[in-house]
């Protein structure tokens, strides 16, 4: 049961970032991000004549109606002159979505990177740390594009909300398919980052459940045999000699009152002979 959980938590993470990073990195090349049409309300018969209309990416700005239609720009040089834009709004926020370009970058490099090392990781599941390090790269590129799409709806907000309120003028806005890729990366990627942090921990209770317990490695002794260290100390000899122990002073002066007590042998012979 735990090894076929974690392989599909293997799967799924894998399938996740994989998706994230096609996700992105379509949303990244791609100039559909945002459309905008322009155009005046006649009076006598309610209708809209459109001025101009154009969707833009990260990279360039493609006109599909007005008098630049079929003509692409980069994004770098839609302020020439010889571009015609019909309000200085529309320029401005051209000008300011340029600001969220670098955090979609920064994901895609990120995601990148975290696809990589979770491949890694799978091919060999040893080593356990990978997975922790994949989730790390693959939460913060969430957490960049996020930041950077935040920054880009905010920029046009901005300028949609200082834009004057004529009644003659007609001007509407929405976000394309390359920010919808984008924004459904940012949840894949969020997914694939949980999963393989989780991934990382299950691994390692695994590793640590089915790790000997270091006592295993030593050998047993028992408290109350004196053979239990013979085999480690091979050089020692046995019996262990006793040490010489030294006579405490009552010992010694015991022996000398009994040597002064004995009789000699000459002494005692003489004393059996007749006077």
């Amino acid at each position: 049961m735990s090894s076929c959980s974690s392989r599909a938590l293997t799967i799924l993470s894998t399938v996740f970032g994989a998706c994230g990073l096609l996700l992105v990195g379509v949303a990244v090349s791609t100039d559909y991000w945002l459309i905008m049409v322009e155009g005046i309300i006649l009076q006598q018969n309610q209708s809209m004549e459109v001025k101009m209309a154009l969707h833009s990416g990260l990279w360039r700005v493609c006109f599909v109606a007005g008098s630049e239609n079929g003509r692409c720009v980069a994004s770098e040089y839609f302020t020439e002159p010889d571009i015609e834009i019909t309000t200085e709004n529309t320029a401005n926020i051209l000008k300011m979505v340029r600001t969220a370009t670098p955090f979609p970058m920064v994901s895609l490099l990120f995601v990148f990177t975290a696809f990589v090392i979770s491949n890694i990781g799978h091919i060999r599941p040893q080593r356990t740390i990978l997975a922790f390090v994949s989730g790390i790269f693959f939460i913060l590129s969430g957490l960049s594009l996020v930041v950077g799409l935040v920054l880009y709806i905010s920029s046009i907000n901005d300028e949609v909300m200082n834009r004057p309120r004529e009644p003659e003028q007609f001007f509407n806005y929405h976000y394309g398919w390359s920010f919808a890729f984008a924004a459904s990366s940012f949840l894949l990627k969020e997914g694939a980052g949980v999963l393989s942090v989780y991934l990382f921990m299950k691994r390692y209770a695994e590793e640590e459940m089915y790790r000997p317990h270091p006592a295993l490695y030593r050998p047993r002794m028992s408290e109350s045999s004196d053979y239990s260290g013979q085999y480690l100390h091979p050089e020692t000899t046995w019996p262990p000699p006793h040490p010489k122990r030294g006579r405490s002073t009552s010992e010694a002066s015991s022996d000398i009152s009994i040597q002064l007590n004995q009789t000699p042998p000459s002494a005692a012979k003489a004393n059996l002979q007749p006077c």
